[in-house]
């Protein structure tokens, strides 16, 4: 079953248990996963779809600070329940060794040596670690090794 499959049977379920909270956050990423579709005329794919939960709970986990910066602890915990929610869709989170050796098996595979050419590499780890791995984290890391 696609990942987009799995997200509208879900949805189902929420309506059916009557679950309003996890309903409005399934039904968030569906309008989010819609509008790329028609804004891009793409059918998504499962790697598309994890882009754009990955993106959503960027925009939540800011949004969190900011709600916590304010005193506003309510509006904190519903954005904490909708992270809950859309994380459940992403991959099992690789260890830091497992990035690692994904690391190496791109500078390796590319034959990097030089920052200017961290574009290819990160051009392979993109696709491999989509979900699995912070990208912005991986990214400072491959820089690490290349500038060093």
């Amino acid at each position: 079953m696609s990942l987009k499959a799995r997200i509208t049977e879900d949805m189902k379920g929420a309506m059916r248990a009557k679950e309003s909270a996890r309903l409005s956050a399934i039904r968030l990423l569906l309008s989010a996963m819609k509008q790329r579709e028609v804004d891009e005329r793409i059918e998504l794919t499962d790697g598309d779809v994890m882009g754009i939960i990955e993106k959503m709970i960027k925009q939540r986990r800011e949004s969190i600070v900011q709600y916590e910066k304010g005193g506003r602890a309510d509006l904190a915990d519903a954005e904490k329940f909708e992270v809950g929610v859309l994380a459940a869709y992403l991959p099992e989170r690789l260890g830091e060794a497992e990035v690692a050796a994904a690391i190496d098996a791109a500078l390796a595979s590319t034959g990097a040596k030089s920052m200017p050419d961290m574009g290819k590499v990160m051009a392979v780890l993109k696709p491999k670690l989509a979900g699995q791995a912070d990208l912005a984290k991986v990214s400072a890391l491959v820089n690490a090794q290349l500038s060093g």
